[in-house]
């Protein structure tokens, strides 16, 4: 007999989707709620390192995600004004050799294939709805939904992110999500290099990640006060004043941008803030997954992959376990260490960025990390 037979999941983002995918492979009945009607997140380019590509493989879907995004074998790290120092060969995830040990993609496009993938899986999915109330017994969860029907499950998944409504349930004290000190720039662009390119400049540093074979994401972070609002009217003028001191292709870019012709280049801007919240990640028959219990800065371009990860443990646990108990215990105590290391060393790498502190520190925190990531889950 399953463990489970009946899930909800609320939030159809990386994780939610990735965890309907893997439980109805077992069989399992599985409901998605998705509060966004159109199921299309907002966003730019997203960074698939090769940890994250071997999850992806898992779920069965990296194949469609190398073809509609892009990927690359090496980063050049150049200049403020565009030449190359250096050109470094990026190690594969280990099990992955026959995959590239990096890729990028759309944000859109990724959701695209996940929510297709989850469909075809065989899951229901509802678009804009969410619970109005969840109750629980020591037999199921009784759940309400905005929609006014009602639904009884064996398990139900939170995983609607960073400011999560089904934490609360479960961790009702949790204060929120920290602000970074920085704030992430991103612009679709088009692709003129076919590396990962990195450039390092005094007080600022930008890059560009092949997305398709025809575009690439510019990324800048910077420093910040706090999380105060920016009107997106002012992101072209406060994106061009950023890369001000790099030349080469940024300086192109940044002509663009100071010419008033950004119509074409599709600009983003958002605060940076993150958590680790300590196990468990469960309260009864409630459990919650990714940003959720992870949210994590982009430093190591691993938050999406981090968060496939968890629903990958967290399905196979369900799925070899004699007791819930045992198997959501099992989910947050396997799934842990990797967790707290993409975001602390993340948040490290940020905090020496901000403060302007050492590079060689920088490069140190990011390698042991992206080393450790390499292993199996």
């Amino acid at each position: 007999m399953a463990l489970v037979n009946k899930v909800l999941i609320v939030g159809g983002g990386v994780g939610g989707m990735c965890a309907a995918i893997q439980l109805r492979k077992q069989g399992v009945e599985v409901d998605l709620v998705e509060v966004n009607p159109h199921w299309a997140p907002d966003g730019a380019g997203i960074t698939i390192s090769g940890p994250s590509l071997r999850a992806l493989r898992e779920v069965g879907v990296v194949q469609e995600v190398l073809r509609r995004g892009g990927h690359w074998t090496h980063i050049d790290i150049c200049q403020a004004d565009g030449t190359v120092m250096k050109t470094v060969e990026m190690d594969h995830a280990v099990g992955a050799e026959d995959l590239p040990p990096a890729g990028g993609i759309m944000r859109p496009v990724l959701a695209d294939i996940l929510g297709r993938a989850t469909q075809e899986a065989g899951a229901r999915v509802r678009l804009g709805v969410s619970f109005s109330s969840i109750e629980q017994d020591a037999e199921g969860v009784e759940v309400a939904f905005t929609d006014g029907s009602h639904g009884r499950y064996d398990l139900v998944i939170g995983a609607d992110g960073v400011n999560s409504q089904v934490r609360k349930l479960v961790l009702p004290d949790f204060p929120g999500p920290k602000f970074s000190g920085q704030g992430s720039w991103r612009a679709v662009v088009p692709r003129m290099r076919r590396n990962s390119t990195i450039f390092m400049g005094e007080t600022t540093k930008a890059g560009l990640n092949p997305v398709s074979e025809t575009e690439c994401y510019l990324f800048v972070l910077d420093r910040r006060e706090g999380m105060d609002f920016i009107p997106p009217q002012q992101w072209p003028a406060m994106l061009a004043e950023l890369i001000g001191e790099f030349g080469g292709q940024l300086a192109e870019i940044r002509r663009t941008l100071l010419e008033g012709d950004a119509s074409g280049l599709k600009i983003l801007y958002r605060p940076l803030a993150g958590h680790m919240i300590g196990v468990p990640w469960h309260r009864g028959r409630i459990v919650l997954l990714g940003d959720t219990v992870h949210a994590t800065t982009p430093h190591l371009a691993s938050g999406a992959g981090i968060a496939i990860e968890g629903a990958l443990v967290l399905a196979e646990e369900l799925g070899r376990r004699h007791s819930l108990e045992g198997a959501l215990v099992a989910y947050a105590g396997r799934h842990y260490d990797r967790a707290r290391l993409v975001v602390s060393a993340s948040g490290r790498m940020g905090e020496i960025e901000a403060q302007g502190g050492s590079r060689e520190e920088h490069q140190r925190v990011m390698m042991h990390a992206m080393q450790a990531l390499r292993a199996p889950i």
